[in-house]
């Protein structure tokens, strides 16, 4: 598979001072449009307890810098599990979560000056968990 590169001038031919802001950030070197986490909680508590859930989706969107623009929660009755998303005007956070098993599934996406690192130790307090793996990776990168 090849990578397609595409300059911002050829998507969008306007001088640089005649452009809305896209809020790509550059970060050693490198344009890109936001930084994405991969969060797997293993041996975690409250996976089922919906406001917890939705303090912690919250409460990790202010301390990344982001604003809040919807949340939405759901939870499954066959396992207590609850699936949501925190929709950001810098991206989302989206957790899925097996109460039975411990585990949750979360993505932080984030752009502009936002830092989504900022949301671990938010979620670390919230669910208690054994083991936390995180991924990241650069979206959008021109």
């Amino acid at each position: 598979m090849h990578a397609l590169s595409v300059s911002r001038e050829a998507v969008d031919p306007r001088p640089a001072a005649d452009r809305a802001p896209d809020f790509f950030i550059e970060r050693d070197g490198v344009r890109f449009a936001g930084t994405h986490l991969i969060i797997d909680l293993w041996e975690a508590r409250r996976l089922d307890d919906h406001a917890v859930v939705e303090r912690a989706l919250r409460d990790a969107a202010a301390a990344a810098g982001a604003t809040l623009l919807h949340l939405h929660l759901h939870r499954f009755t066959e396992n207590g599990g609850i699936s949501g998303v925190a929709v950001l005007a810098e991206s989302h956070i989206s957790i899925h979560t097996w109460p039975e098993l411990g585990y949750a599934a979360l993505d932080v996406f984030m752009c502009g000056d936002c830092d989504p690192n900022r949301a671990i130790p938010v979620l670390r307090e919230a669910f208690t968990p054994g083991r936390v793996a995180v991924e990241e990776l650069r979206r959008g990168v021109f």
